[in-house]
């Protein structure tokens, strides 16, 4: 039985891939800041839980320490730590944690689990479509999501044979944006009027599209677009 840890696996898409994962086969390991959230969905599903923060490099290390007996086959990261504001107002802290949770922390990922991933495996970083749509107040998100497409392509070098991909969705309907209430809906809406496709992501669309690049043994490097061809309409 192949083994993923999913980094970021106790909430929205992080969950939704574990959730699939496990119902597709897999022994999942739930890697997340929050250990009892992780310890949680880990005892609903099936899987196993263990604390990774990629702010804090140690918890890495500690984690593939604990994995390397049995080794890891892939791993999915899709920890976020959004700043969204104008350049005026950026804030250095909040800046650099955007930057560990998108480049510095899969970069250190890597470095600790190097010896513990099969030379078949894979790593999936998460992007998103504001790396390639820019706008005020979506600095630091563009920013950061942008990197990871370069940072997908160059430890797929430095990793190889181990494959390294990207995924970068569009706006998903996860669940990450109950909070908005009322407004929800009409940023849902605005999403879909701004696609070929005419319709928002939904939670299925990112997930079907990690579980091939899993499988996707011809594949490296690359940053694949879920988002209905939004980077290209201008109207």
């Amino acid at each position: 039985m192949e083994r993923i840890l999913v980094i970021g696996g106790a909430r929205a898409l992080g969950a939704a891939v574990a959730r699939r994962a496990v119902a597709d086969g897999y022994d999942v390991v739930i890697g997340a800041r929050n250990e009892a959230a992780a310890d949680g969905l880990a005892r609903e599903i099936g899987a196993t839980a263990v604390r990774i923060d990629l702010q804090d490099e140690s918890t890495l290390a500690a984690a593939a320490e604990r994995l390397k007996e049995g080794g890891v086959d892939h791993i999915v990261t899709t920890g976020s730590a959004p700043h969204d504001v104008r350049a005026i107002e950026l804030d250095r802290d909040k800046l650099l944690a955007a930057f560990a949770a998108k480049v510095i922390g899969p970069l250190l990922v890597a470095k600790h689990f190097a010896p513990v991933l099969r030379p078949t495996g894979s790593l999936v970083l998460f992007s998103g479509v504001v790396g390639w749509r820019p706008g005020p107040g979506s600095l630091v998100k563009g920013v950061t999501n942008g990197a990871v497409e370069y940072t997908a392509r160059h430890l797929a070098a430095d990793l190889a044979p181990v494959r390294v991909n990207a995924v970068s969705p569009g706006v998903v309907d996860s669940g990450a944006w109950d909070r908005l209430g009322d407004a929800r809906a009409g940023l849902l809406s605005r999403s879909a009027a701004g696609t070929f496709v005419g319709r928002h992501g939904e939670t299925d669309d990112v997930v079907d599209t990690v579980m091939w690049l899993l499988r996707a043994g011809f594949v490296s490097g690359e940053t694949i677009h879920i988002e209905g061809g939004a980077r290209h309409k201008t109207a």
